[in-house]
């Protein structure tokens, strides 16, 4: 969507609000020995306080309120009883949301305790491709201008991006246009970012895989050449200078 007035921003604030402090609790709330499933209602509860209703369900009836994937899983893990968390577990959790008619996005891997698989520096480096990608965007920048940063910083720290999943446009429902936020250049991509737009932008960064595929439960996706993946997200709106980050109380920078 693009804000066209004062409600709108408003609007847009206070659902980033609900899925960015409920990103942050429930990164703050797992432990080992906890099942997703577990983690999962205990993020519902906190949406529900705001009175937020979970997007991925909303959107494709997906069986969770949140996305949680563990280990060698990417991204749509699906919540589940059986599985449990462990120490030195790499895990993303992404929280969307629908509240009031608006719609934002958020998303974080982390490291669950002790880093004694070696996942952190993984982790670090997602992090940091987000920050210098959102901190490069401005209206008129050529979208395909931020994923070549992004692929870059990935290559130089020893990465690679995930070539079939991008950000996307959000506002008023869960993906809108501008689809396709690659994290690499398309040179057949003309488009740049327009002032006032606001945008769900995400990191894809791996070890081993470039494309993402689905598993037989239809939504948990893994990498085609295996190995492990982090994913970062914020919801931004773009201006002529800095982006406003709309999901910044995620703390996923600090």
């Amino acid at each position: 969507m693009s804000i066209t007035k004062e409600s709108e921003l408003l609007g847009m604030q206070k659902a980033a609000e609900a899925v960015a402090c409920t990103l942050k609790e429930m990164v703050n709330y797992a432990q080992p020995g906890m099942s997703t499933k577990e983690l999962d209602e205990f993020g519902a509860k906190i949406l529900s306080g705001y009175g937020a209703r979970s997007a991925p369900y909303l959107t494709y009836k997906f069986p969770g309120w949140t996305c949680i994937s563990v280990g060698e899983e990417f991204c749509h893990g699906i919540p589940r009883k059986s599985r449990m968390l462990k120490e030195g577990d790499l895990i993303n959790v992404d929280v969307s949301a629908e509240l009031d008619g608006f719609w934002a996005d958020n998303g974080a891997s982390f490291v669950l305790g002790a880093d004694v698989n070696q996942h952190q520096k993984l982790v670090d480096a997602s992090k940091d491709i987000l920050h210098k990608a959102i901190g490069n965007i401005r209206g008129g920048v050529k979208i395909a201008d931020i994923g070549y940063l992004m692929e870059t910083e990935a290559r130089k720290q020893g990465y690679k991006v995930i070539r079939n999943l991008g950000g996307h446009g959000i506002g008023r429902s869960l993906h809108e246009a501008p689809d396709e936020l690659m994290n690499y250049r398309n040179r057949y991509d003309h488009r740049r970012f327009t002032k006032h737009s606001v945008v769900a932008i995400e990191t894809f960064i791996a070890t081993s895989s470039t494309y993402a595929v689905e598993r037989n439960d239809g939504w948990t996706m893994v990498g085609n050449k295996g190995g492990y993946m982090a994913q970062h997200e914020h919801t931004i709106v773009v201006t002529d200078d800095q982006p406003i980050i709309l999901t910044e109380r995620n703390g996923i920078w600090n």
